[in-house]
């Protein structure tokens, strides 16, 4: 069978790549590929790429993945000999989500969870291309009584007829989708189960907190928490989970999902607190009922992903946020809903 030639370096596709997670991946790719940035912008910015559109290795799509596509299509990828070439990695991160918001995209989440994602699988047979898919800890269903972490072969449960089926049940399905591609068409083809992730370029305003305590704490507003002082987390650094998508990506194909995130568990309260002295902010801290979308999830048993990766989430809470407040600081004229 021919090989696809590779004339200079690798072409990369990533869906959602001008999202939060997939900003940063792109950037970090940029190093030693070509990188093809497709994002619709439903909840994602072009702020978060503008530093990348003058690198002649990247290319923007602006596309909605729910519509068919091929990448032949698009003429400003002919600089990339896409159609000698193909593409021969694909993240799959595109996926709109609102915790405020999140009746305005059910829809949209949904058909990308099971249309979008079969668009890419698609792709991903005709090119051959090796798939990392951003599936998420929401698989397992709610923390566990015990609070015990949750491990790789753990059966979660969720309730698939709740408003949140379109993301919960959704990314089990997509989970689905991914292996069965991967039996049926011996696609190289992986799970990556992500968990709360944090830093800088993560939306404003729209309920994920931490970069909602960043602006209104330098700003002198006050830090509104929805739940209660005891809601914990775990939070990984939005870089530590970029270098373990990498990772996941050069591990053999028949490695299952892999969990991503920290086993530390931490309250929002002390988070919120930890900002404010950060930036010797002087604001309140508030609290308000907890939204559907925002909920006490549970911690990742990392034992696979530091054994068969080489992984482990390697930045301090407090190095971290210390990136988040200087990134929004520098960008504050520029940082504007949706971002």
């Amino acid at each position: 069978m021919p090989v696809t030639p590779i004339f200079e370096k690798k072409n990369v596709l990533v869906t959602g790549g001008a999202g939060f997670i997939g900003s940063h991946l792109c950037e970090k790719l940029l190093k030693d590929s070509k990188v093809i940035c497709l994002d619709s912008f439903i909840n994602s910015s072009e702020n978060n790429i503008d530093h990348l559109l003058q690198n002649p290795n990247f290319e923007f799509i602006r596309w909605n993945i729910n519509e068919p596509f091929e990448l032949e299509q698009f003429s400003e990828l002919e600089k990339f000999k896409v159609k000698f070439q193909g593409v021969q990695e694909i993240y799959h991160l595109a996926c709109p989500t609102s915790i405020k918001n999140f009746d305005q995209f059910r829809m949209d989440t949904l058909l990308t969870n099971c249309i979008g994602t079969r668009h890419v699988l698609d792709m991903a047979v005709k090119h051959k291309a090796k798939v990392v898919y951003a599936s998420s800890s929401v698989v397992y269903g709610p923390r566990r009584p015990d609070g015990l972490p949750f491990r790789e072969d753990d059966i979660g449960a969720v309730s698939h007829l709740t408003p949140r089926g379109c993301y919960d049940e959704g990314k089990r399905f997509g989970e689905t989708m991914v292996q069965t591609y991967a039996d049926v068409y011996g696609l190289d083809a992986k799970n990556a189960r992500i968990f709360r992730t944090y830093g800088p370029r993560q939306r404003l305003f729209d309920g994920e907190l931490f970069s909602d305590f960043i602006i209104n704490a330098i700003d002198g507003e006050k830090l509104t928490i929805y739940g209660d002082e005891n809601f914990t987390t775990s939070l990984t650094y939005v870089g530590d989970i970029v270098d373990g998508l990498m990772k996941l990506m050069k591990a053999p194909a028949n490695i299952g999902p892999v969990n991503l995130g920290t086993d530390h568990d931490v309250k929002i309260f002390d988070v919120a607190n930890l900002i404010l002295k950060l930036t010797n902010s002087q604001s309140k801290i508030v609290f308000e009922p907890a939204l559907m979308f925002l909920t006490p999830l549970g911690l990742p048993d990392v034992t696979k992903a530091k054994e068969r990766l080489g992984w482990l989430p390697l930045v301090r809470l407090e190095d971290g946020l210390k990136q988040a407040i200087d990134y929004t600081q520098a960008h504050r004229s520029l940082i504007s809903f949706g971002t």
